[in-house]
């Protein structure tokens, strides 16, 4: 979507736990205060965070990367083409999910 000066809306980059990557990306419409959230491949911290808390109960130990491939596509904020994706961007969204995972016991 492309915004331009005359859009009402505020285009906000959220960094997350000093990642070098934009981990969300936020269109806020103050007319009604809606925000959502969009996910790609290219947000691997923000989909590691977003599996985390719509799965909660998951043993990250034994899930595999097909598994987090095929979360992945179910979340309703992600927005991206699934034939982009590769091995190598399933595990760091497992590694991310893994060590915030870890963080939190």
């Amino acid at each position: 979507m492309a915004i331009s000066n005359n859009d009402e809306r505020n285009v906000q980059g959220i960094a997350l736990s000093g990642k070098n990557h934009l981990a969300f990306g936020m269109l806020r419409d103050p007319r009604n205060d809606i925000t959502s959230m969009t996910l790609n491949w290219e947000t691997s911290y923000a989909i590691a965070l977003e599996l985390k808390r719509q799965h909660p109960d998951v043993n990250i130990e034994d899930i595999t990367l097909q598994q987090i491939y095929d979360l992945t596509l179910k979340l309703n904020e992600f927005e991206d083409d699934p034939a982009l994706c590769n091995d190598d961007i399933l595990s760091t969204i497992y590694q991310e999910w893994f060590e915030e995972t870890i963080h939190d016991r």
